[in-house]
């Protein structure tokens, strides 16, 4: 049985011992209907002692609590997928954002009579990896909105079913990817800056489509690991693989985390000697150091809000020193993971002077056929 009837039919239930632990959350704050108080009052008695002392075990066929095996662990507590209300529709404003923008960008820059330029094609990269972790959202969204107030009855199908298999590989797939991406962009432009009088040394679409091949076939990899039993991702209801039980998902998971934080000390590196680099004053001038160091401030400030809590306290639970609760950890995983998927379409592309170009082209191209189209009609 992997739905429980209505609670309100099992009046007399004083013990259950049920299949899954998740189905004990449904008797968890919910007690039985009273009986009538006897004239003597011990009835009522009873109850007050048990609701004030639940730990303690009255042998009274009237104990308004039921006893449920076996009970829900540490990485599903009796709460709803997101748990918080604030958080529900905090993840709705993100996703919306995350997947709106992401998706703007690739239609822009992938659109009709647009040149495929080295940095197009790592903007659409990152861009298509920052659509999957909206979509991964989308998805706890949708079914924490769906399971809403009774997650125990949707607990087992939803974490062993296809729909969190799916969500888990999207969200590692999109996690690495970006990571990756974002360190590919950075060293490029290091490279060039470093090399603008070296013109046999630029690098051409071919060599960063290799280089983008492998952060793919790496990226896949990763995601598809724990769908085949290094660590998996029906251990917590956010489909993040959390189980470290053997040495090879806890090497897993370490390693990733591991990876994550050279990634941000690369890109932190390639901005910091960028910026050093336009300062001379033959490539930049005043202005454009302080609006180039502004930006590059800015970037490597929400690579590290994204970065820093979470490698922090996953670091600490792989090594067995869990510092939070599962439940406080998806306020952070909401808050800060997506933070990069979030911000990145507006901090590389939206925001430039030249993507508000293309669109305006993109405008442009859209009237004029569709003047054009209203002319030959009326013309004919």
């Amino acid at each position: 049985m992997k739905v429980l009837p209505p609670l309100e039919s099992f009046t007399e239930l004083l013990e259950a011992n049920l299949t899954y632990p998740s189905h004990c959350c449904a008797f968890h704050t919910w007690r039985r209907k009273q009986r009538e108080p006897t004239a003597d009052g011990l009835d009522e008695m009873d109850y007050y002692i048990t609701f004030q002392y639940p730990d303690l075990e009255l042998d009274c066929l009237n104990s308004p609590f039921i006893k449920c095996t076996p009970k829900p662990d540490a990485f599903n507590p009796c709460e709803d997928l997101l748990g918080y209300a604030f958080l529900r529709s905090l993840t709705w404003v993100i996703t919306v954002c995350a997947v709106t923008g992401n998706l703007a960008v690739l239609v822009i820059l992938l659109g009709p009579r647009q040149k495929l330029t080295i940095s197009r094609f790592l903007i659409c990269n990152l861009a298509f990896a920052d659509l999957c972790m909206g979509l991964y959202l989308l998805l706890i969204a949708a079914m924490d909105s769906y399971s809403s107030h009774q997650y125990y009855n949707h607990a087992t199908d939803w974490q062993t079913g296809a729909g969190c298999a799916v969500a888990g590989f999207l969200t590692v797939f999109a996690s690495e990817l970006s990571v990756y991406t974002l360190t590919v962009i950075s060293l490029e432009r290091w490279h060039t800056i470093t090399n603008a009088m070296h013109l046999h040394k630029r690098l051409r679409l071919r060599h960063v489509a290799v280089i983008m091949a492998a952060g793919w076939g790496f990226s896949l990899l990763v995601a598809l690991l724990p769908l085949v039993g290094v660590s998996n991702y029906s251990k917590v209801s956010i489909c993040l693989p959390m189980d470290i039980e053997t040495l090879g998902s806890q090497v897993y998971v370490m390693a990733l985390l591991i990876l994550n934080v050279v990634a941000f000390a690369v890109v932190c590196l390639c901005y910091v000697c960028i910026y050093l680099s336009v300062r001379n004053p033959t490539l930049a001038t005043r202005h454009g150091d302080t609006k180039i160091a502004k930006r590059m401030a800015v970037l490597i400030f929400t690579d590290f809000l994204c970065m820093a809590p979470i490698s922090f306290f996953a670091i600490s639970a792989a090594l067995r020193m869990p510092l939070i609760t599962v439940s406080h950890s998806k306020i952070l995983l909401i808050l800060f993971y997506p933070i990069n998927s979030l911000c990145n379409p507006f901090l590389y592309t939206i925001f430039t002077r030249a993507f508000r170009r293309d669109v305006w082209l993109v405008l442009r191209r859209c009237c004029c056929g569709a003047g054009a189209a209203a002319n030959t009609n009326l013309s004919t």
